[in-house]
């Protein structure tokens, strides 16, 4: 490990997840600290962690974990943060940083910040990556390649350390960007919570509509509802978290959905070709924006190789 390379001394991770275990892997691998501690109060996963070997130190003890930590990432589900930051809080270092995952900031913040001593410099971060599975196994070190990861730091945070964990977050690949906590909770809304609500609800209608067998909804998945099965295969616990946690943005997102839903509706009922064209027209240039943008390839059948 070259000492050029060393961000932190100790870095902590709590909760060993997709996430969690994507941030070990790609320290370890970039040679990001000189000492990896991993933390989470499931045995299970704790032995799964020791048998991968992504971390110096394993512990179900949340305390002790955190102890001499330069850097503490909290990677739980979004209604979890707060009772984590009661246990760890009274034994964080000072000058220490301490950050999140989560897919919520403005919750986050919330629960976090009363548990939080004086300091310590809180991060809130947001790594915009994923799949569509869960636990140490499923993580990998090129996860947070050329992804966003969004910060929502508090406006008097100390720029030093701000600049220190950017620069952890862009060696794990990632391209940062800040914005306020609420600002990040409704553009998310946009981009990922309210998708998911309806990946969710339209694989449910499927296999809740009686004139369609299971067998014959899976055997004839189109592109499109294969693509919604993936989504709608998340984290339960995860994503029921974030919808509770981000009621306020996503309801307001929705209520604009369902107008919009409501207008196809009656352009369809009424005939209205033109009105259905405009609107796929415009639709189809944000694709091709986000693939400009390097979040999404062009390849045909959504990117997937023949054989799929």
């Amino acid at each position: 490990m070259s000492d050029a390379s060393i961000l932190f001394d100790r870095l902590c991770v709590i909760g060993i997840g997709l996430i969690g275990s994507s941030i070990l892997r790609a320290a370890r691998e970039r040679g990001l600290a000189r000492t990896l501690v991993a933390a989470d109060l499931s045995e299970k996963v704790v032995k799964r962690v020791e048998e991968l070997d992504i971390a110096d130190m394993v512990t179900r003890d949340l305390a002790a974990a955190v102890e001499g930590a330069d850097c503490v990432i909290l990677c739980v589900p979004s209604g979890a943060f707060g009772s984590v930051a009661e246990v760890i809080g009274a034994h964080l270092k000072a000058g220490a940083v301490i950050s999140d995952t989560g897919s919520v900031k403005g919750a986050v913040v919330a629960q976090m910040t009363p548990f939080l001593p004086q300091g310590v410099h809180f991060i809130p971060a947001h790594p915009v990556a994923g799949t569509e599975h869960s636990g140490p196994d499923a993580g990998f070190a090129a996860l947070f390649g050329n992804r966003w990861c969004i910060f929502t730091p508090a406006e008097d945070i100390d720029p030093a350390k701000l600049t220190l964990y950017r620069e952890f977050w862009e060696k794990l690949g990632s391209k940062v960007e800040c914005m306020t906590p609420e600002h990040h909770d409704l553009v998310l809304a946009v981009t990922s919570h309210v998708p998911h609500l309806i990946a969710y609800n339209i694989v449910g209608t499927a296999d809740d509509l009686e004139t369609v067998t299971e067998s014959e909804v899976i055997k004839f998945s189109a592109g499109g509802f294969r693509d919604f099965t993936r989504i709608a295969a998340s984290d339960p616990t995860m994503w029921r978290d974030v919808f509770l946690n981000n009621r306020k943005a996503v309801l307001e997102v929705l209520g604009r959905f369902s107008e919009d839903l409501a207008y196809l509706q009656r352009a369809i009922r009424w005939g209205e070709g033109d009105k259905l064209f405009e609107l796929f027209t415009r639709t189809r240039a944000v694709r091709r924006s986000i693939i400009d943008l390097g979040q999404e390839t062009a390849e045909p059948d959504f990117g997937r190789k023949h054989g799929e």
